[in-house]
Protein backbone atom coordinates (compact mmCIF):
# COMPACT_ATOMS: atom_id res chain seq x y z
CA UNK A 1 0.00 0.00 0.00
CA UNK A 2 1.75 3.32 -1.12
CA UNK A 3 1.75 5.90 2.23
CA UNK A 4 3.45 8.89 2.98
CA UNK A 5 2.89 10.30 6.38
CA UNK A 6 4.16 13.48 7.33
CA UNK A 7 5.41 14.62 11.59
CA UNK A 8 7.19 17.59 13.09
CA UNK A 9 4.38 19.82 12.71
CA UNK A 10 3.81 21.92 15.84
CA UNK A 11 3.67 25.35 17.29
CA UNK A 12 6.71 27.75 16.90
CA UNK A 13 7.64 31.91 17.81
CA UNK A 14 8.35 33.77 15.15
CA UNK A 15 12.00 33.31 14.02
CA UNK A 16 12.38 30.08 15.13
CA UNK A 17 12.27 26.72 13.04
CA UNK A 18 10.59 23.53 12.39
CA UNK A 19 11.78 20.19 10.58
CA UNK A 20 8.98 18.13 8.92
CA UNK A 21 9.60 14.61 7.91
CA UNK A 22 7.55 12.72 5.44
CA UNK A 23 7.71 8.51 5.43
CA UNK A 24 7.26 6.54 2.81
CA UNK A 25 6.33 3.08 2.34
CA UNK A 26 4.99 1.03 -0.62
CA UNK A 27 7.35 2.55 -2.96
CA UNK A 28 10.51 2.12 -4.97
CA UNK A 29 11.55 5.49 -2.84
CA UNK A 30 14.56 6.20 -4.82
CA UNK A 31 12.98 6.35 -8.35
CA UNK A 32 10.82 9.24 -6.93
CA UNK A 33 10.92 13.38 -7.10
CA UNK A 34 9.16 14.33 -4.10
CA UNK A 35 7.76 17.70 -3.26
CA UNK A 36 6.64 19.76 -0.05
CA UNK A 37 3.19 22.00 -0.02
CA UNK A 38 1.51 24.06 2.29
CA UNK A 39 -2.27 25.60 2.44
CA UNK A 40 -3.49 27.98 4.96
CA UNK A 41 -6.99 28.63 5.76
CA UNK A 42 -8.98 30.07 2.82
CA UNK A 43 -6.11 29.61 0.29
CA UNK A 44 -5.36 27.58 -2.27
CA UNK A 45 -2.53 24.59 -1.40
CA UNK A 46 1.02 26.11 -2.56
CA UNK A 47 4.59 25.00 -3.45
CA UNK A 48 6.67 24.90 -1.59
CA UNK A 49 10.26 22.93 -2.82
CA UNK A 50 11.03 19.96 -4.22
CA UNK A 51 13.28 17.34 -4.53
CA UNK A 52 14.47 14.82 -7.68
CA UNK A 53 14.95 11.74 -7.38
CA UNK A 54 18.99 12.85 -8.84
CA UNK A 55 19.01 14.80 -5.52
CA UNK A 56 18.71 18.37 -7.03
CA UNK A 57 16.53 20.75 -5.25
CA UNK A 58 14.22 23.61 -6.00
CA UNK A 59 12.65 26.41 -3.82
CA UNK A 60 10.13 28.58 -4.15
CA UNK A 61 10.84 32.51 -4.99
CA UNK A 62 8.98 32.43 -0.95
CA UNK A 63 10.73 30.36 0.45
CA UNK A 64 14.17 30.39 -0.97
CA UNK A 65 17.04 30.98 2.41
CA UNK A 66 14.54 29.79 4.57
CA UNK A 67 13.58 26.11 3.60
CA UNK A 68 16.13 23.34 2.89
CA UNK A 69 14.51 20.30 1.67
CA UNK A 70 16.63 16.54 1.79
CA UNK A 71 15.90 13.26 1.24
CA UNK A 72 17.55 9.79 2.32
CA UNK A 73 16.72 7.05 0.21
CA UNK A 74 17.82 4.25 2.94
CA UNK A 75 15.47 5.47 5.42
CA UNK A 76 13.02 6.39 2.80
CA UNK A 77 12.36 10.07 4.20
CA UNK A 78 12.09 13.59 2.74
CA UNK A 79 12.75 16.42 5.00
CA UNK A 80 11.69 20.05 4.75
CA UNK A 81 14.07 22.35 7.42
CA UNK A 82 12.00 25.88 7.97
CA UNK A 83 14.13 28.54 9.31
CA UNK A 84 13.15 32.55 10.25
CA UNK A 85 9.27 31.27 10.40
CA UNK A 86 7.23 34.13 9.69
CA UNK A 87 3.18 33.80 11.07
CA UNK A 88 2.39 33.73 7.11
CA UNK A 89 3.86 30.29 7.04
CA UNK A 90 1.13 29.06 9.37
CA UNK A 91 -0.42 25.97 7.30
CA UNK A 92 -0.90 22.54 6.89
CA UNK A 93 1.92 21.29 5.12
CA UNK A 94 1.86 18.20 2.91
CA UNK A 95 4.19 16.05 1.57
CA UNK A 96 3.76 14.13 -1.79
CA UNK A 97 5.06 11.76 -4.81
CA UNK A 98 5.30 11.59 -8.54
CA UNK A 99 7.73 8.77 -10.51
CA UNK A 100 10.64 10.64 -11.60
CA UNK A 101 11.28 11.94 -15.10
CA UNK A 102 14.22 12.88 -17.20
CA UNK A 103 12.16 16.15 -18.00
CA UNK A 104 14.15 19.46 -17.06
CA UNK A 105 10.95 21.08 -15.57
CA UNK A 106 10.33 21.13 -11.86
CA UNK A 107 7.31 19.55 -10.62
CA UNK A 108 5.71 22.55 -8.89
CA UNK A 109 2.03 22.32 -9.02
CA UNK A 110 0.06 19.71 -7.18
CA UNK A 111 -1.09 18.21 -10.38
CA UNK A 112 2.24 16.63 -11.09
CA UNK A 113 2.08 14.42 -8.30
CA UNK A 114 0.40 11.49 -7.86
CA UNK A 115 0.49 10.68 -4.17
CA UNK A 116 0.09 12.83 -0.88
CA UNK A 117 0.30 12.65 2.62
CA UNK A 118 -2.62 13.75 5.38
CA UNK A 119 -0.55 16.90 5.91
CA UNK A 120 0.74 18.31 9.26
CA UNK A 121 -0.26 21.90 10.70
CA UNK A 122 2.55 24.45 11.14
CA UNK A 123 1.72 27.41 13.33
CA UNK A 124 3.99 30.21 13.86
CA UNK A 125 2.49 32.99 16.41
CA UNK A 126 4.08 36.26 16.56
Amino acid sequence: QVQLVESGGGLVQTGGSLRLACAASGFTFRVLDLGWFCQAPGREREFVATIRRTGSTYNAISAKGRVTISRDNAKKTVSLQMNSLKPEDTAVYYCAAAPGSSSDSWKTTGAEYNYWGQGTQVTVSS
